[in-house]
């Protein structure tokens, strides 16, 4: 317990609303077409840490799919989106896989849409909580913690899961997934898109959230979005958010195309729907990646809370009122 709350206390020193119930969706869809602010509730960037502290704290061990530690993360994951309110999705939280690489599961919950014909349009908002485990060790110390990668990613989508249980208001069904074997090749988001697919599930979006622990150096904008020509995305979270620029197009991800190496893009190919990432490791504000130095000193919770206030306008904006549209190449 000492070791958690130091972790804990480093984070909060890294870091260092009332929420008004919408009371109809009509109400509520009134103030999204007529460009009203909503109430929104903030991210608290307390809960943001505590997640964050968890999920990369030694006792996990790196969370490498089919270890001990691993499974501890998904224990906790479930059990926090059953505090939260969030329904298991299909009936459970773990939606198992195996592949001849290896055995793993994902982390799944809903919140079923209001809308009568709306709520059979899913949106799949993830991230992975998987990591590369145990690594050649540098100075005694050989876990990979992978704060950044991707505790970081995991603990937004719960803040966004706080954020939509609190406002209840979803006319969209809306998918939370975690995703394991990503660090494998993608193997969690490969099922749990192709297990969709095969169920007929209509999925018009996915928005994914990777390494978002560390603010980018020199943008306007908060967090880049991969694949940003290959949808109108990127332009409806900017007019959505009318308190700053959200995000925009980094060269270097399209270079080394990042669009294709994240939990997001086996829902492009599955679908063919606006699928892509919010990230804010921009190749100079971090450099542990993969290595045993991935650890919670080395990212901001308030950052991450950010991200996730700046991203939310946007989101409901998607899960209430516009489809996203793909662009022609």
């Amino acid at each position: 317990m000492n070791k958690f709350l130091s972790l804990f206390a480093a984070l909060i020193l890294v870091a260092c609303s009332s929420t008004k119930q919408v009371a109809t969706v009509d109400r509520a869809a009134n103030a999204l077409s007529s460009n009203m602010e909503l109430k929104i509730p903030v991210a608290s960037a307390t809960s943001i840490a505590t997640d964050v502290a968890f999920l990369a704290s030694d006792d996990l061990e790196g969370r490498d799919t089919g270890s001990d530690g691993i499974l501890k993360a998904a224990s906790y994951l479930r059990e926090r989106l059953e505090n939260l309110g969030v329904k298991p999705y299909e009936g459970s939280y773990l939606d198992p896989f195996e592949t001849e690489k290896v055995n793993g599961f994902n982390v799944v919950g809903m919140l079923p849409g209001s809308d009568g014909i709306l709520k059979d349009e899913v949106i799949v908002i993830g991230a992975h909580y998987d990591h590369i485990g145990l690594i050649d060790a540098v100075e005694g110390d050989s876990i990979a913690n992978g704060a950044n990668d991707n505790a970081t990613g995991t603990a937004s989508v719960l803040a966004i899961a706080e954020i939509l249980t609190k406002l209840d208001f979803n006319r969209r069904t809306v998918v939370f997934a975690f995703f394991s074997a990503e660090e494998k090749g993608l193997l969690g988001s490969k099922h749990l898109a192709a297990k969709m697919k095969a169920e007929n599930k209509n999925v018009v979006a996915m928005i994914n959230y990777e390494m978002t622990g560390v603010p980018m150096v020199d943008t306007p904008y908060i967090a880049y979005l991969t694949g940003y020509d290959t949808s109108n995305m990127g332009e409806v979270f900017n007019n959505a958010n009318i308190k700053r620029i959200v995000t925009g197009k980094l060269e270097q991800a399209a270079q080394y195309q990042l669009y294709k190496r994240s939990d997001n893009y086996p829902f492009a190919l599955e679908f063919n729907v606006p699928a892509q990432t919010f990230s804010t490791f921009d190749f100079t504000n971090f450099d542990h990646y993969h290595k045993v130095g991935d650890e919670i000193q080395h990212v901001n919770a308030n950052h991450m809370a950010a991200v996730v206030d700046a991203t939310i306008p946007g989101l409901l904006d998607i899960i209430n009122k516009s489809l996203l549209k793909m662009k022609t190449p």
